[in-house]
């Protein structure tokens, strides 16, 4: 030091470390920077995949809905209800046969002739086609019945329409 200032000296390599600190991230903080993010991705995309699996679901209702009209519209014009395809505005029924955005078939339509002592019925189910929507395991199956109930079932048969109808 001369006449109070300071004089330029080489830094100590105390002081070259902590430079070297402050301009950058170590290995270990980038890899852990890395490891948080792609745990972040992986939760963001099972939640995304569940999501969309959960939004065609709406696909298998929807037609469920609009056949459960035609058959409606059939039997006020014919005092019966049809199993026949073509009938109720469709190309046929079950495997090859989706609806909506091809993610779920139609069976065709359980009908059951009016009786003395019981009126004329339908069932209408729909389940899921291909490999993404068949792994919808809780969600198996939709049905809907000529008296308007709407139930569905998982992959075991149990009842699961609180949960799919929704």
């Amino acid at each position: 030091m001369t006449d109070g200032h300071m004089t330029d000296r080489p830094a100590t390599s105390a002081a070259r470390w902590t430079r070297t600190m402050a301009s950058g991230f170590t290995l270990i903080e980038l890899m852990v920077t890395v490891a948080v993010a792609a745990i972040i991705t992986t939760i963001a995309v099972a939640s995304y995949n569940q999501e969309v699996v959960k939004s065609r679901r709406t696909d298998a209702k929807t037609a469920l809905l609009d056949l459960a009209g035609r058959e409606e519209r059939y039997y006020s014009l014919n005092n019966a209800y049809t199993a026949v395809a073509s009938d109720l505005g469709y190309s046929a029924f079950g495997a090859g046969t989706t609806v909506g955005s091809g993610y779920y078939q139609l069976n065709a339509p359980v009908v059951t002739a009016a009786t003395a002592t019981a009126p004329a019925a339908f069932t209408l189910t729909a389940v899921p086609v291909g490999a993404q929507q068949a792994n919808d395991t809780s969600c198996q199956t939709f049905t809907v019945l000529s008296t308007g109930q709407q139930s569905s079932t998982d992959g075991s048969g149990n009842d699961t329409t609180s949960t799919c109808w929704q």
